[in-house]
């Protein structure tokens, strides 16, 4: 990369910078989720790992829900 593109100053002053002052606010705005490796290879899109997040949630909410009606009352 040429000089003249460079957009960084060759040197920055943060001797009066407050490490974490914005991270608090960046974690009440923001749901990110880091996936391991192997998990994010199955994976091509944030939109593939929705739709089978919304599936196993599915596939739970109703195994909760049969679970819960097979229980006898005494159980719940």
């Amino acid at each position: 990369m040429d000089d003249e593109d460079d957009e960084m100053l060759a040197e920055y002053d943060f001797s009066r910078g407050v490490r974490g002052k914005y991270a608090a606010r960046c974690q009440e705005v923001t749901n990110i989720v880091k996936l391991d490796d192997d998990v994010a290879v199955m994976f091509k899109s944030s939109r593939e790992v929705n739709e089978a997040l919304r599936a196993l949630g599915k596939i739970i909410q109703q195994h909760s829900d049969t679970s819960s009606e097979t229980q006898p009352d005494h159980c719940q």
